[in-house]
């Protein structure tokens, strides 16, 4: 190689190495915990009484991950007001023992590091901290979104009124579908329409250790996969069972690992916070 190739070739590796590591992102998942939740009886979750009379305790997750220098929210847990005390309604107890800002203080991030919120859905238990982030760009459900601002629900759209009280400034995606968070194929929101009628499920394809998938309140416990428990208060049946059977078959596809985000017992299927899944 001539002198000239020489340094053209040194010149053309200098331009490309950036490029390569700007394609390809670190990535890497954390688990948040956003509280508890302890069910008197666990009837409402299936509308065929699979589960009447049964207590059972649940999780609230929420999921950090991290793309490059961008960050995603996924879901915003119990209000904070909650911290240290509990709250009923219904069958549902429930508590909050840590903030998600204190949490995120932990790795070194403020909630203006967030780059975007996604939210699986309106609840109150997955949207109850989302006010604290108010830079960050509201990923949500159409579906949902078109609920939240229906006039019918004030005290949901107090929660989310950065992007959808009146006058909010706040910048908001309305998801119809699936999509594609950072553009890279790295983490998706993918349609599981029927607890609400914008429900959202994540897929998250780490570098490592695969892919991973969280479900939103698709499923809140693994007894519903195996028998196909609908809750009473969910918004569709048919799309339910329908979202059901995609997500299943993705994952299948996909060979990811699920995470039901309220079951206990799937906690362990990523690393104790502050650890990550990479």
């Amino acid at each position: 190689m001539s002198p000239k190739s020489a340094l053209l070739a040194m010149v053309l590796a200098g331009i490309a190495a950036p490029a390569i590591a700007q394609e390809t992102p670190a990535v890497e998942l954390w688990r948040l915990d956003c509280g508890s939740i302890e069910l008197s009886d666990t009837a409402p979750f299936s509308d065929t009484h699979l589960y009447d009379g049964e207590p059972r305790m649940l999780a609230d997750s929420c999921y950090l991950v991290r793309n490059g220098d961008r960050y995603l929210l996924w879901d915003a847990g119990l209000p904070a007001a909650l911290k240290g005390t509990s709250a009923s309604q219904w069958v549902f107890t429930s508590r909050l023992e840590v903030t998600i800002a204190e949490q995120l203080a932990d790795i070194g991030l403020a909630p203006a590091d967030i780059t975007f919120l996604g939210v699986s859905h309106y609840h109150d238990d997955h949207i109850g901290q989302a006010a604290a982030f108010p830079d960050a760009e509201l990923l949500i459900g159409s579906g949902d979104a078109a609920a939240v601002t229906s006039g019918k629900m004030d005290a949901t759209r107090a929660q989310l009124a950065p992007w959808l009280g009146e006058g909010a400034t706040g910048k908001v995606t309305r998801v119809a579908g699936d999509h594609d968070v950072f553009g890279d194929g790295s983490v998706s929101i993918v349609a599981a329409h029927g607890h609400t009628p914008g429900h959202k499920a994540l897929v998250v394809r780490l570098p490592r250790m695969g892919t991973y998938m969280l479900t939103g309140d698709l499923y809140h416990f693994e007894e519903q996969i195996e028998n196909r428990g609908v809750p009473t208060f969910n918004t569709d049946r048919a799309d339910t069972l329908a979202a059901m059977h995609r997500f299943d078959q993705m994952a299948d596809t996909l060979d990811a690992t699920i995470v039901i985000q309220h079951d206990p017992r799937h906690l362990d299927r990523l690393p104790t916070f502050p650890e990550s899944a990479k």
